[in-house]
């Protein structure tokens, strides 16, 4: 049976053996994936010993996002577009003589909003909240998708301005703005929160007018209850979504990587709320 894993530290939390089971399951392929905690200092080399017991393929979760894109990046190895975009690798694919680096974060993120929200991106105004490793992995997808424009916003605006030379760097044909959180002014079609602060029940410092009933506001986070940001945007009025379906998303990228079969994510998605919903509050 081919075996896969997620790889990270801590890992024991981590979703993705349940899921990926349910999309084998679904597709019917003949797969085993299991939780595989690496050592702080040995991610490579447990990497290595996995393929090297006949590993097909693995994900990949933090600490190890930045060593996996490292990886990937060696001459004799592979890494897509999209994962030399977010200059970080969650899905790796062993092949014969080398493997791939791949990023299905972002790809997930846009699947979640455009056919399990049922929101187009074609044409939107788009803020992306946040500046850092979770941003920078949605750019590319979302750019592909043809907003008529991009806002990223960060507490500082340098680090912004330096994603959006990565932006240009992709798709020099995209509009893409930067600002400060208080200098922003909206209304936007669909925000997304892709900053730490939901880590912290926190909410970036926005200004009020930046939401409407029509926004879509997204945060990349997901809990058994409203992240600060969503209670905020619940507040103002906007159309509210968690983090959980570009969970979903992001696996089933990974799946159709590896396998050539792409599952159906909603059945997937409805269970894993259902047991999210079931946690009661601490």
């Amino acid at each position: 049976m081919d075996q896969y894993v997620v790889i990270g530290n801590p890992i024991a939390h981590s979703k993705s053996p349940s899921i990926h089971a349910a999309f084998a399951e679904q597709t019917r392929q003949q797969l085993a994936y299991q939780r595989l905690m690496a050592p702080l200092e040995s991610f490579v080399q447990t990497v290595e010993t996995f393929r090297a017991s006949g590993g097909k393929g693995a994900n990949v979760t933090v600490p190890f996002k930045l060593e996996a894109y490292a990886l990937a990046n060696q001459p004799a190895n592979q890494l897509t577009p999209r994962a030399a975009a977010a200059g970080a690798v969650n899905t790796l694919k062993f092949e014969v003589d080398h493997l791939i680096g791949d990023n299905t974060d972002g790809i997930g993120l846009v699947a979640d909003i455009m056919n399990n929200a049922g929101v187009p991106l074609c044409g939107k105004r788009v803020l992306l909240l946040g500046a850092g490793g979770a941003a920078r992995g949605a750019i590319l997808p979302l750019l592909e998708q043809q907003p008529a424009s991009l806002w990223i916003a960060n507490r500082t605006l340098s680090k912004a301005q330096d994603l959006r030379a990565i932006a240009q760097q992709f798709s020099p044909s995209s509009v893409v703005e930067v600002a400060t959180f208080e200098q922003l002014s909206g209304p936007f079609d669909v925000i997304i929160n892709a900053t730490s602060a939901s880590l912290s029940d926190d909410v970036p410092p926005l200004p009020t007018g930046i939401m409407t009933s029509a926004t879509l506001a997204y945060d990349m986070m997901y809990a058994a209850t409203p992240t600060a940001f969503l209670r905020l945007a619940h507040e103002w009025g906007a159309v509210c979504r968690d983090g959980l379906g570009m969970l979903v998303e992001q696996a089933a990228e990974a799946f159709y990587l590896w396998r050539g079969v792409r599952p159906q994510t909603e059945p997937v998605l409805r269970t894993l709320r259902t047991e999210l919903q079931a946690i009661k509050p601490v």
